[in-house]
């Protein structure tokens, strides 16, 4: 029997991509099984005309008043929130992730959220960052960029991180950017109904038609000519630093700018005091943490840091026996177990020694891995830094013994840039010294900084840094997540100079009222409105 080769979603309308020479299937990752459904990997000629449908809404949405933009995110949302049990029932065979409560119940109310705080940075348009000089005639602002932004979606968020429904996506979208999605392969069917979905709620505003459009899969090569070309007006990109720095090259030789967000350890360190108060429920509240989602999130507590002390043995093996006894998580990918193997074998060929797991689930008859803790003292650690921050995406930790505090300064200061950077402490103010020596090495280090939490939570809250230093990112000034903060990565500032009044935006005339903005009065910057006699 023949099957149906799904259409691709480009220029508006749904179509069989008639270039494609190769098709591709998801796997079920519980039990490794092919999915019968059949995904076209498109040709370069498809990415070339998906470029020019772009630039072409691009301009067209110049003209498209920011509430109409507004409106789409919130009719988006409806329309994901009417699909919501077909989505979690696709992306639970595609994924393996449970129906409740990660789905239901956390990420697609998640991604919603983020939808709707899109629109209300679009329809507020304070991430515009208005600035006025009516002395000089000199007004700039934010705008949008003029071209599509090709967003690359992740595999271990079908929802909150996809390419044609996340953060990037809502945060490119807010600005006035048509997007280009790339679906990733591993959930193919949840990007074409959240594709569906979005399709629905252009017609419903009436959008130019090529606002939003998806690819499911092409070549390397091709993804580099893609974020390279000439109608590419910025790129963001979730996934690994192998691939994200490809894609970076190709970029930068463009001039393209692109926003990455890669690997990263997110170190804990656990001090002296909080190890003698709490070390048993730190412990077991770590573990939790690393194995969240099979360890595959990007903020798991990859790397925890203890100073060596009459508890730290104990407070090990809480830690391994817990690893222990954590069942072996089903991974997001076919290739996620030699990927972790791969990262075990340098880790360990470094010098760290495995305290628990260390192999795939031997019972296992999907894509598993058996939850893995292993240990090196800091005096290793200091002499491989590098190859010992080798990330192993998955249900592994790794336990860094420092000798004392010195040598823990020393392991502070070789650290590579994270997501995150947490201090557990005691709550009687033993830890309080060594906290305020370690906290400021560590946080130019990361981009956020927790005490006495673990790091796996990501509010989504305007305050939020989901950002860092490389190589967690590309760029230490953005956030991934974070509204209205992420708008601005896909926003080009633009300056108008003598430009006359009934000529300019209306976020730049005299007397508009958007409180966010920041005009000179008697040579200071003053925020907020004032009337147009001054």
């Amino acid at each position: 029997m023949t099957m149906n080769i799904h259409p691709i979603f480009i220029a508006g309308s749904w179509r069989q991509d008639t270039s494609s020479k190769e098709t591709f299937q998801a796997h079920n990752p519980k039990t490794g099984e092919l999915l019968p459904d059949l995904f076209p990997v498109s040709e370069q000629c498809t990415l070339d005309e998906a470029l020019l449908a772009g630039k072409m809404a691009a301009h067209e949405l110049q003209s498209v008043s920011n509430e109409s933009i507004a409106q789409f995110l919130e009719e988006y949302a409806l329309e994901i929130e009417k699909r919501s049990e077909q989505l979690a029932e696709v992306a639970t065979l595609e994924t393996g992730l449970p129906m409740h409560p990660r789905l239901l119940d956390i990420e697609i109310p998640r991604t919603t959220t983020q939808l709707r705080q899109a629109a209300a940075g679009a329809r507020d348009g304070s991430w515009q960052r208005a600035t006025i000089d009516s002395a000089s005639n000199i007004r700039s602002r934010l705008e949008a960029m003029g071209g599509p932004v090709v967003v690359f979606g992740p595999n271990n968020f079908p929802y909150a991180f996809n390419a044609i429904s996340g953060g990037d996506f809502a945060a490119a979208i807010a600005a006035g950017n048509p997007v280009i999605a790339k679906a990733h392969p591993a959930h193919p069917n949840t990007s074409r109904l959240l594709a569906e979905a979005a399709h629905n709620a252009i017609n419903k505003v009436g959008l130019p038609a090529a606002t939003v459009q998806m690819l499911y899969h092409f070549s390397n090569e091709a993804g580099m000519k893609l974020v390279a070309a000439p109608e590419t007006a910025a790129v963001a990109f979730t996934g690994s630093r192998k691939g994200g720095m490809a894609l970076k090259a190709a970029a930068d030789a463009a001039g393209t700018p692109i926003y990455l967000e890669m690997s990263s350890l997110n170190p804990v360190f656990v001090l002296p005091g909080a190890i003698r108060e709490r070390g048993e429920s730190i412990a077991a509240e770590l573990v939790g943490s690393c194995n969240l989602g099979g360890g595959q999130f990007c903020t798991k507590p990859g790397l925890t840091l203890v100073v060596e002390a009459p508890e730290t043995d104990a407070f090990i093996g809480k830690m391994t026996s817990l690893f222990a006894a954590t069942p072996a998580p089903t991974l997001l990918t076919a290739s996620s177990a030699a990927q972790i193997e791969s990262a075990l074998n340098t880790l360990t060929g470094s010098g760290a020694e495995i305290l628990a797991g260390g192999n795939p689930d031997p019972e296992g008859s999907g894509f598993q891995f058996l939850p893995t803790l292993i240990k090196v003292d800091g005096g290793q650690f200091l002499k491989n830094a590098e190859t010992l921050q080798t990330e192993a995406f998955g249900p592994v930790g790794m336990v860094v013994v420092i000798k004392d505090e010195s040598q823990l300064i020393e392991v502070v200061e070789q650290l590579e840039g994270n997501l995150t950077g947490t201090l557990y402490t005691d709550t009687g103010g033993s830890d309080d010294t060594l906290y305020q020596k370690v906290e400021p090495l560590l946080r130019i280090k990361v981009g956020r900084i927790l005490n006495d939490k673990a790091p796996t939570g990501v509010a989504v809250v305007a305050s939020m840094n989901h950002g860092g230093p490389f190589p967690a990112t590309g760029h230490p000034g953005f956030t991934a997540v974070g509204l209205p903060a992420s708008i601005c990565r896909f926003a080009a500032l633009r300056c108008y100079d003598a430009v006359r009044a009934n000529r300019l935006p209306q976020a730049l005339a005299d007397g508009n009222p958007t409180g966010s903005m920041w005009r000179m009065i008697d040579g200071k910057m003053t925020q907020g409105d004032v009337p147009s006699a001054v």
